[in-house]
């Protein structure tokens, strides 16, 4: 694939918020046609980090919590943040902890993916994780949750339906529904 040059040129930049996970700078800029405009940026400060949980006999485990931006309730794969500098994969492991109570021994990366690119540059990291025990979730004390246990079709026919919109839950199950459909071992 060939490199394009960036048709964007920034005059200067304003930072307009920050709080520890997340800044807003406004930029001056002339776009790619030639006009003066602004453009905000959203910058996270930490990595989206997604786990899609499968055992051997097909089921997953989903996370349901009320989620404050959009005031309304929404089934999920155990999903947070990691820091900038930490191995994903040990941001994974102590995200399914604390959602599920869950530990697994068997990770593999499924996806890499921008969640918002048009006004982010927040990145997701999306585990497949297998060969599981069992323990006692620790959530934060941000998350009321509810872990259900479902069939992986379940899951699936939840995103056709549109009941499952968040978008690293989409991209995983979507993505895990491909790899079992090829047969690819996992």
């Amino acid at each position: 694939m060939i490199e394009k040059k960036n048709p964007w040129q920034i005059l200067a930049s304003n930072d307009i918020y920050s709080n520890p996970w997340i800044s807003l700078t406004e930029h001056q800029v002339i776009n790619p046609g030639g006009g003066k405009g602004i453009y905000g940026q959203v910058h996270f400060k930490n990595l989206a980090i997604g786990i899609i949980v499968l055992d051997d006999e097909n089921y997953t485990w989903l996370v349901g919590q009320h989620r404050f931006p959009l005031d309304q309730y929404s089934w999920e794969i155990p999903e947070g943040g990691g820091l900038h500098g930490t191995d994903p994969l040990d941001s994974a492991k102590r995200e399914l902890l604390e959602e599920t109570g869950m530990t697994a021994s068997s990770w593999v990366e499924i996806q890499r993916m921008h969640l918002s690119n048009s006004v982010s540059d927040e990145l997701a990291i999306i585990y497949l994780a297998r060969d599981l025990s069992f323990g006692v979730s620790q959530p934060e004390e941000t998350e009321l949750l509810e872990v259900k246990k479902i069939h992986f079709e379940e899951a699936y026919q939840m995103v056709v339906s549109g009941e499952i919109t968040d978008s690293m839950s989409v991209a995983a199950i979507l993505k895990l529904k491909i790899l079992l459909m090829e047969g690819t071992k996992i």
